[in-house]
């Protein structure tokens, strides 16, 4: 029944298969995959993968593609894979093996530990035959070397002067950050030049014939701040798709420079996400005003804030888990994500608890969990679920802006459409606080909470209430006229065949729960949260 529903609602969202714009994008969730990391061939040791080691543990296109129903049954609807070009191939370096394949060798051929283009293209078409999109990691700025004199002749740009002098970057100096090469004298990344005009046109034709032959759907952008911004509408423009940007900066103002028609589609959204590190993490600062701060920075700044990309791990910061000891401040801080302005993003592992510091421990290994249907995966799907629901059952969702409506130190309310979210920082203990809202709710409108399918009253003026005596279980208020056809809380999910007629599937059991308990997912989150938080004592 899962399967089926999410086939149907991939269908539902396919409106191209190729040339994905950023409208097209703004009603994704995605996936983040490290290649070498996500999926094992079958019949391989499961036991050999040490992240420690930052060496190969055996990952490929082709084992993606053999296990995308992990992903797509949890709702997603793309998928963000690791660099598909050729990575450095030698001897172990002293930071180990380009496993992550971001270490780009000649940028014109494939990874061939991934795949072939055979695998590649295998993998794009059964994503396109599924109704989800595929996103490519690429890498513009800097090939890889040992040392501060390569051998130019092995990469894409084989002129000693289609590259930058070799110099370390001077932090806070804008052309140092953008023409000297990052990295350090172990593992140089020698800096391409990307004034040069004959390096923006080899670029933009090989990232053209790269996505049509591909059929990609989408670019995230390695280390965009340090390519000159006049570098990107070009390659964007012949690349023909989205494309989301790494710029590292908790700074929203410098950050978000780099949106708009003038650099890129979108950035991936650091700011909100050092926000959220300050106002969720246990222990921390807790500092929820950080939130309803960076919302109004990022509505100030962005160009269009529905467009970012929300995230709460990557390969490049530490776990949550190894951040926040309570399972219930990763759950609030997540539904942000899916709830607020801008596309959803996934780090594999994220839904199974992983706890990596830092690099290279947080890019374990998946296999281990044995794709486990935990409480944060069941919860990951039934926010992707609402939130693709509500994408396709209105015109205005997915682009209108959030509005705050309330905060406190503990909690904060805001308004997204007709969707009130309540979250708290307060985590899994019961505490004797109370979060109040005014919304634009009658008090005769009757809502569901999505987490734990109670209805909630709306009292005089539009007032909301939420208490914490049972814990800081997040609430998403959706009024029940808005649930028809959703296969939420009972609402039955309406379906078109291939006829084009209507039909009806009960949905009680779209998340293999039975339907006897109303209160049982959220019953789940605080059992779950008990028992971790005992096993972290």
């Amino acid at each position: 029944m899962q399967h089926l529903l999410n086939l149907l609602l991939a269908l539902s969202l396919l409106t191209t298969a190729y040339a994905a714009t950023a409208e097209d994008w703004r009603k994704r969730s995605i996936y983040q995959i490290i290649t070498d990391r996500f999926a094992l061939p079958e019949g391989a040791d499961l036991t050999a993968c040490d992240p420690a080691k930052q060496s190969f543990c055996g990952g490929t296109w082709n084992t993606i593609k053999d296990n995308l129903d992990y992903i797509q049954n949890a709702g997603f609807t793309a998928i963000w894979i690791s660099p598909v070009s050729q990575n450095y191939e030698g001897p172990r370096t002293p930071y180990g093996d380009p496993y992550h394949g971001y270490w780009i060798a000649d940028a014109t051929k494939l990874n061939s530990r991934f795949g072939t283009a055979e695998d590649l293209k295998a993998l794009s078409d059964e994503l396109h035959r599924r109704g989800m999109y595929l996103m490519i990691d690429v890498v513009v700025n800097n090939v890889m070397a040992l040392d501060t004199d390569p051998d130019y002749s092995k990469y894409m740009f084989k002129d000693k002067s289609q590259y930058h002098p070799y110099c370390p970057i001077q932090w806070g100096d804008t052309t140092s950050e953008q023409n000297c090469w990052l990295g350090d004298t172990n593992v140089t990344l020698p800096d391409v030049n990307t004034q040069d005009p004959t390096v923006v046109s080899a670029y933009t034709q090989w990232i053209k014939a790269l996505v049509e032959q591909f059929n990609i759907d989408g670019l995230r952008i390695d280390a965009a701040k340090h390519v000159n911004m006049d570098f990107w509408p070009k390659f964007c423009e012949a690349a023909g798709v989205y494309c989301i940007g790494e710029v590292f900066d908790a700074d929203a103002g410098k950050a978000l420079q780099w949106q708009g028609e003038k650099a890129l589609d979108a950035i991936l959204n650091y700011p909100m996400y050092n926000a959220l590190v300050e106002a969720f993490t246990i222990p921390g600062p807790q500092n929820m005003s950080a939130v309803t701060e960076m919302i109004k920075q990022i509505k100030q700044k962005s160009t269009d804030p529905t467009l970012l990309g929300n995230f709460l791990e990557d390969h490049d910061v530490p776990r949550w888990a190894s951040l926040s000891v309570d399972p219930q401040s990763l759950w609030n801080a997540m539904i942000f994500n899916f709830m607020s302005d801008g596309i959803p993003i996934v780090y594999y592992g994220q839904e199974q608890g992983f706890n990596g510091n830092a690099d290279p421990m947080n890019r374990e290994p998946l296999w281990p969990s044995k794709y486990a249907n935990t409480t944060t995966y069941q919860l990951i799907t039934k926010l992707n679920q609402l939130r693709n629901f509500l994408i396709n059952s209105t015109d205005e969702w997915v682009t209108s802006q959030v509005q705050v409506l309330s905060q406190t130190d503990h909690a904060i309310a805001f308004m997204k459409g007709d969707v009130v979210t309540v979250l708290t920082n307060i985590g899994s203990p019961p505490q004797n606080v109370t979060m109040s809202a005014h919304t634009p709710f009658s008090n005769s409108m009757s809502t569901t909470d999505i987490i734990t399918c109670r209805q909630y009253a709306i009292g005089s003026n539009g007032t909301i209430e939420v208490e914490y005596s049972k814990g800081g279980v997040p609430v998403i208020l959706v009024p029940d006229t808005k649930l028809d056809n959703s296969g939420l809380c009972g609402h039955v999910a309406a379906v078109v065949t291939e006829k084009g007629a209507q039909t009806n599937l009960n949905a009680n059991s779209a998340f293999g729960q039975p339907a006897a308990s109303p209160l049982a997912f959220a019953v789940g989150l605080l059992t779950a949260a008990a028992a971790l938080l005992v096993g972290a004592l």
